[in-house]
């Protein structure tokens, strides 16, 4: 009972088709493809920028702490 077999799918997909259509569906298709993509390359660019900002410059400072020590110097 708990598992469908094919034909219980095959009858979805028929009932799917005639309700919402084939253009439709593949429009909708396309759209959520394109936000996965959109999804994808953000997580990209997210992670590029975390690790440009995580670069070293020597040792073991970073790109912000010798921006901070740049602001220290000219503040006192």
């Amino acid at each position: 009972m708990g598992s469908f077999s094919i034909w219980h799918w095959l009858i979805v997909l028929v009932i799917v088709l005639l309700v919402f259509g084939t253009k439709k569906l593949r429009n909708m298709g396309s759209d959520l493809g394109g936000a996965v993509k959109g999804f994808k390359d953000g997580m990209k660019e997210g992670d590029a920028s975390v690790d440009a900002s995580q670069q070293t410059i020597s040792g073991r400072q970073t790109i912000d702490g010798e921006a901070r020590e740049k602001v220290d110097k000219t503040v006192s």
